[in-house]
């Protein structure tokens, strides 16, 4: 029996299936090493590693300081040019705008611009670098002053030899006469030396880039570096138009300094710079004659690759980026090269290129290295035997756990009492047992959290620390796959030692997921970083769905010297990482449909807006101005919403509603909506009243000249048909303004609508041909007329009126379908196109049939709405889209509901809605007010109770309308704002102001 086996019968058993099985193996496998023996030449190796590892990070070290300081020191040289590029242009700047309020760019002959000749020389002798300065007329006159400061200049253009200034002009010197061109030279005290007449000079600056860019954007400008054609300078043009916008100045600014500048820059006396543009035009090189070259007669700037330097051209075809720097070959030779952006405010896209040998740069480093390589071969010489000794006692005391690890082979896991032990190692293998039941809580915490947290970044976040923790991993991350399954993002990291994090990148490569199992490049550099710590193992599972797609990657670095079982380590993380791929993709499939729904909801809003070329944008910018407007009221800490607070639930249920508050309008007709006058339809039906007073044009002429054939006098004929003319082309202006409905119309105007619309005239072809079936429908009730027809002026016909039918919308308390509690009056037709019915509308361009349709955009809203399936969390979002229209007195619609029965999200909405409305530049029947004019306004309505005060308070104090003015209104609409005068109008008590959160 099992009770009766002798003792010590497991163990010889174990060492005759161990000695079994060793004998079937190569002699290789069966020699064995002491533990001690491999410690201590594990800390030999070690030593000699390290010694290696710390000359190889001495060397990169060092490279990569010099290489660092190189690039600080571009960085420096970019900055330097910049502000030397500023000092170039910034004079120039201010000179240009002092001249845009000189008589001279008003003047109007050649005489009265010549005695501004010594303002203009003057600004020329204070700044040196100016080449010229000149003024374009808008009729093509034309007047420049150029410094002749070169004898070589004046000899090119044949000036007197004591000439100091060259005045070329084109004017007309004569009244009537055209424009001549003359060229005039005067001496430093402007006393003139030469003029004559060049008609060869036909310069015209209105086809001149510099003046047509700055009369067409009403700014100054700067034009692109480029070859001045008299002075063959480098330089640029700044122009813009004067004060009173008609004439445009010009200054010519050179850039000869800049080539010099760059040249005391170097770092190294080998050293090459250059700045060029995007196009890799040379605009700068201490050796300015190679900027240049000629071509022909034309002289233009040399690119790059024609630069004839080897260093700098063999940078082009490397791409290198902004601030970033590479060594590279040229001509035999190692060369680090830069590049560095050079900021400015005016050109964009400017580059400084430096090249430098490194065998220069590196030739203190390399002296340096060999002796430090010499003194640590020395010291390590006297290390080895001090390092032989301790691996030797490191190693002995591992033998005392053997016994230990017996026990636990045996699956015995109790936790026997125990005294500490003082050697590290088996103090340290006691606390593992004492771990185990922290770890079983770690795996608990980790089915909690995947469980639990809905936020995918969070539960991973959390899942991945309990598990480090649990494992007695020294770091981890996740990665999951981005939207185009090209990389793998990292979404969560935890490192025990902040040290760690660098071995996680933000992004990893596919190859990353594919080849998991594989060790990667990573992991070397990793092993090589710190070699004085412990060597790490990389163990990485694969995530993904049940349908096996990629998810992502779960990445784990543990000490090597843990002595797990990799296969079942392995096992279990595989294992763990199928629930978590199921987490995942739960949370991506919610996150996916939530994401859906937004840009459904965005589709609808942008689609209302694009419906009308006049209200586009206001589905956007009221859902941004309301949710600004609540957030502001969530955080006062004062007043009557001290207490209000929203969740993230909450505040997208009302975002939502928000963006939601106009879906209606897809059923509105657009020429409803953007409805500019009163006759329009589909088009503006003035121009058929216009034809009918044609008509009666034309009639009252053939009249007039039948009763001259006819024997009538013809001065009295004359007489009555000027009357005519006159009263048709009166009734016709009184028509017509009555049609754009900016005045309101009084008792009068529409009796004298009615007068002018019973004005007869004959039609003498049928009106029933090429009509459509809804008109011939509507033309069904009424007999047809005998031709020629008598017709009045405006009428309203019964083809006009278009009834409800069964169409009749379910707006009326008393409608059986009205399940949603609007209360609408109903016009008693759905449209009413009578031409005298529209242009009689009292105030604006829309009748009732016309405001109904508009007003009906929130009952559909409402109802659409309502039909749709929203889940618990967003249920108000109906009630939060439907209600922006309701006042507090109960006049708004569609339900007319009370102050009482309005929510604050209601009231939000509302405001928005109106500030918005008031202060939109974009529709065809208002002009846009102003930010004191609309907040007047909505301070009435406050008053009127259309607008809940404490609301309109928090928007007022809060700065809610002072943020959207300068996101959303030109700054035409931003005027001077008087909030104290606001809150008396709004008869608001004052009130300190609002505290709100940080």
């Amino acid at each position: 029996m099992d009770s009766q086996r002798a003792p010590g019968s497991d163990s010889n058993r174990h060492q005759a299936l161990r000695a079994g099985v060793g004998a079937q193996q190569p002699w290789w496998r069966r020699t064995t090493v002491r533990f001690e023996v491999l410690i201590a030449s594990v800390v030999v190796l070690a030593m000699l590693l390290l010694t290696a590892l710390m000359a190889y990070q001495l060397s990169a070290s060092a490279r990569q300081a010099i290489t660092t300081a190189s690039s600080e020191s571009a960085q420096r040289i970019s900055q330097i040019i910049s502000e030397r590029v500023h000092r170039i242009v910034d004079p120039a700047d201010a000179t240009l705008r002092l001249l845009a309020f000189d008589p001279v760019t008003t003047a109007p002959n050649l005489a009265a611009r010549l005695r501004r000749l010594p303002v203009l020389t003057r600004l020329l002798n204070q700044n040196q670098l100016l080449s010229a300065v000149y003024v374009g007329y808008p009729d093509g006159q034309f007047l420049l002053v150029r410094p002749l400061r070169h004898a070589d200049l004046r000899e090119k253009l044949g000036a007197p030899q004591n000439a100091a200034f060259l005045l070329q002009s084109r004017a007309q010197e004569q009244g009537g006469a055209p424009l001549e061109g003359r060229w005039s030279f005067y001496d430093a005290q402007l006393q003139l030396l030469a003029t004559s007449i060049r008609p060869e000079y036909s310069y015209d600056p209105r086809t001149r880039p510099w003046y047509a860019e700055a009369r067409q954007t009403s700014a100054q400008i700067l034009t692109a570096p480029y070859v001045f054609f008299t002075t063959q300078e480098l330089g640029v043009t700044l122009s813009q138009p004067s004060e009173e916008g008609r004439a445009v100045l010009g200054l010519d600014v050179a850039l000869t300094d800049l080539g010099r500048e760059i040249g005391q820059l170097r770092l190294m006396p080998r050293t090459e710079i250059a700045v060029v543009d995007k196009d890799f035009r040379l605009l700068a090189y201490p050796d300015m004659s190679r900027v240049l070259q000629l071509d022909g007669e034309v002289t233009h700037t040399r690119p790059l690759s024609e630069l004839g330097v080897p260093s700098l051209m063999a940078l082009q075809p490397l791409h290198v980026r902004n601030g970033e720097s590479r060594r590279f070959e040229a001509q035999g030779e190692e060369w680090l090269g830069q590049v560095q952006p050079l900021p400015s405010m005016r050109w964009n896209d400017l580059q400084l290129l430096m090249s430098i040998p490194t065998a220069e740069l590196l030739k203190d480093l390399n002296r340096d290295l060999r002796r430090q390589v010499w003194i640590a071969l020395g010291l390590l010489a006297a290390l080895l035997p001090l390092g032989w000794i301790a691996g030797r006692r490191v190693g002995r005391s591992i033998s005392g756990l053997t016994a230990q690890a017996h026990a636990l082979a045996r699956f015995d896991f109790r936790r026997p009492p125990r005294p500490d032990s003082q050697v590290r190692e088996v103090r340290e293998l006691g606390l593992v047992m004492d771990r185990m039941s922290d770890t079983i809580q770690d795996f608990l915490h980790i089915s909690h959290h995947i469980s639990a947290e809905s936020r995918l970044d969070v539960m991973l976040s959390s899942v991945l620390y309990q598990l480090v923790q649990a494992t007695s991993c020294r770091s981890g991350a996740v990665y999951l796959v981005d939207a185009k399954h090209a990389n793998l993002v990292r979404t969560a990291r935890h490192c025990e030692d902040p040290q760690d994090q660098p071995r996680y990148p933000d992004q990893l490569g596919m190859a990353h997921f594919i080849n998991y199992a594989d060790r990667q490049v990573e992991d070397e550099e990793a092993a090589l970083d710190e070699p004085e710590t412990p060597a790490q193992q990389v163990l990485r599972a694969q995530l993904h769905t049940r349908g096996g797609q990629p998810l992502g990657l779960l990445v784990l670095r543990f000490v090597q010297d843990q002595r797990r079982d990799g296969g079942n380590f392995r096992a279990f993380v595989e294992k763990l990482s199928g629930t978590l791929s199921v987490a995942i993709e739960t949370r991506n499939l919610i996150e996916g449909q939530r994401k859906l729904f937004d840009a459904v909801i965005l589709v609808l809003a942008h689609t209302i807006d694009a419906k009308s070329p006049y209200t586009g944008g206001h589905c956007e910018r009221v859902p941004q101005l309301a949710e600004a407007l609540m957030q502001r009221i969530c955080d006062t800490r004062e007043g009557p919403f001290a207490e209000v607070s929203m969740t993230d639930a909450e505040m997208y249920e009302f975002r939502l509603g928000a963006w939601l508050h106009d879906v209606g309008k897809v059923t509105s007709p657009e020429h409803i909506i953007d409805k500019a006058t009163k006759l329009e339809t589909i088009y503006n039906r003035i121009h058929e009243v216009r034809m009918r007073f044609e008509v009666l044009w034309r009639d009252a002429e053939l009249d007039y000249w039948q009763q001259r054939e006819d024997g009538g006098d013809p001065a009295r004929l004359q007489t009555e048909l000027v009357r005519k003319r006159a009263q048709l082309q009166e009734d016709f202006a009184f028509v017509a303004r009555s049609n754009v409905g900016g005045e309101a119309m009084a008792d009068s105007d529409v009796q004298r609508l009615q007068a002018i619309g019973q004005t007869q005239w004959q039609r003498h072809f049928d009106d029933r041909i090429g009509l459509s079936q809804a008109e011939r429908e509507r033309l069904a009730g009424a007999p047809p007329r005998n031709l020629p027809a008598t017709e009045c002026l405006l009428a309203d016909r019964p083809e006009h009126v278009v009834p409800w039918g069964g169409q009749r919308p379910p707006v009326e308390v008393c409608n059986p379908a009205n399940q949603w509690g609007f209360d609408m009056v109903l016009p008693p037709q759905e449209i009413h196109l009578g031409e005298l019915h529209n242009l009689s509308v009292r105030r604006g361009t829309l009748t009732a049939e016309d405001r109904f349709k508009i007003n009906d955009h929130i009952v559909q809203t409402i109802i659409m709405l309502n039909s749709l399936p929203f889940p618990p969390h967003l249920a108000r979002v109906p009630a939060i889209a439907g209600s922006h229209h309701e006042k507090l007195d109960g006049t708004g619609y569609p339900r007319r509901l009370k102050g009482d029965e309005l929510t604050l999200a209601d009231r939000v909405m509302t405001l928005a809605d109106i500030f918005e409305a008031l202060t939109a530049s974009d529709r065809p029947y208002k002009l846009p007010k102003t930010l004191s004019e609309s907040l007047a306004i909505m301070a009435g309505m406050v008053r009127n109770q259309h607008i809940d005060s404490q609301v309109f308070r928090v928007f007022l104090h809060g700065g809610v309308w002072r943020d959207y003015a300068e996101q959303f209104l030109p700054l035409a609409q931003h005027d001077a704002v008087d909030l104290d005068a606001i809150e008396r109008l709004a008869d608001l008590k004052p009130t300190p102001a609002l505290a709100l959160q940080d």
